[in-house]
């Protein structure tokens, strides 16, 4: 084990590292300025029972009722060899619907891996669609396997991941949050695949950046297909993974005797936390399990009123220290200036607006 293993492993408490996902994968991208994450995620720490050994459960995650659904959705989806799945996929790709196109479960636990990886990588360009591939990414330097209910269609050449999702599209619009989610997730799959190719010799950009996203349409189960762009979500999700490879940066910054072991008492856990830093912002409430500690440790800091509210003050940190300089009763430092004469602006204008009278 090599030095860098050896403080992972005892920071996590020497127990095994927890499992990535798609999911906690796509997650990881929505605070790349984060250390305090950065570390537990390379560390493979179980955040879910680190929060709740500190005072602070994660409350997000899907209901048995969308899950349902979900699965009913994608059944319906697929059924009949994909037959309708493929008609979607070839339509919205603006190509003919081709006849005597494959389709190949890759499911199931024997020789799952080299299945996948023969089907995907196999000779030829023909129609095919290939369901519940196994694929893989390496993350903080562990090869992280993914095992996701979506299909590969390979079309006129080239692969397009499909994600079928069950929230539905209604007017032509859907959830902005959801797209958002499903798209960055998307950008998971895409990666994968594309590092499966070149693996095996292959063009990597034979795998498109555009996903095909299949939804119910308004309040009904007929589905409806549209292109997501996932360009940008790949860009971020890329620097995001080689960041946590260079963990041994990452671990400079943190103190010699930090700890997430779940066996501690909550409040060295508490203080050991305290010690690396985090980013919090409002949406980490969204994505990460430890946000209800971290906007706790938060409350008093422009931190915690969102991304935006603290890039514009600058490194103005305190809400106290905020109002101080909007009031004019405390002098700002140099590199303050600027966020500073921007708060005694708009407490002029609050005032004005509050008595009807111009300062």
């Amino acid at each position: 084990m090599t030095d860098t293993a050896q403080r992972l492993a005892e920071i996590r408490g020497g127990v095994p590292p927890r499992r990535h996902n798609a999911r906690t994968i796509a997650a990881l991208t929505g605070n790349p300025g984060c250390t305090r994450r950065a570390v537990l995620d390379s560390a493979g720490v179980d955040k879910p029972k680190l929060a709740e050994r500190v005072g602070f459960p994660a409350r997000f995650g899907q209901s048995r009722f969308a899950i349902t659904r979900g699965n009913a959705f994608e059944a319906q989806v697929k059924a009949d060899g994909g037959a309708e799945l493929l008609r979607l996929v070839a339509e919205r790709l603006g190509v003919p619907v081709p006849d005597g196109a494959t389709w190949t479960d890759l499911g199931g636990d024997e020789d799952r891996p080299e299945r996948s990886r023969a089907a995907l990588t196999a000779p030829g360009d023909g129609p095919a669609l290939f369901d519940h591939p196994l694929l893989g990414l390496d993350v903080a330097g562990r090869r992280v396997h993914l095992e996701p209910d979506l299909v590969a269609a390979r079309l006129a050449g080239r692969f397009h991941v499909v994600e079928v999702k069950s929230f539905p599209v209604i007017d032509g619009q859907a959830d902005p949050a959801k797209v958002a989610a499903a798209a960055i997730q998307s950008a998971v799959y895409v990666l994968a695949l594309r590092d499966l190719l070149a693996a095996e010799g292959r063009d990597p950009d034979l795998v498109s950046h555009e996903v095909v996203l299949v939804c119910p349409r308004d309040f009904a189960n007929r589905p409806v297909a549209s292109l997501l762009d996932v360009r940008k979500q790949l860009l971020v999700l890329r620097r995001q993974l080689d960041r946590m490879a260079r963990i041994d940066d990452l671990l400079a910054a943190v103190p010699a005797g930090f700890t997430a072991d779940l066996t501690a008492d909550p409040a060295t856990l508490a203080g050991a936390l305290t010690g690396v830093p985090a980013n919090y912002a409002p949406d980490c409430l969204a994505a990460c399990e430890l946000a209800y500690y971290c906007r706790h440790e938060a409350r008093g800091h422009t931190g915690a009123l969102g991304r935006p509210v603290r890039e514009a003050l600058g490194g103005v940190a305190e809400v106290a220290e905020v109002l101080a300089l909007a009031d004019g009763v405390r002098a700002p430092e140099p590199e303050q200036a600027e966020a500073a004469a921007l708060l005694r602006a708009a407490a002029r204008l609050r005032a004005d607006a509050l008595t009807g009278h111009p300062a």
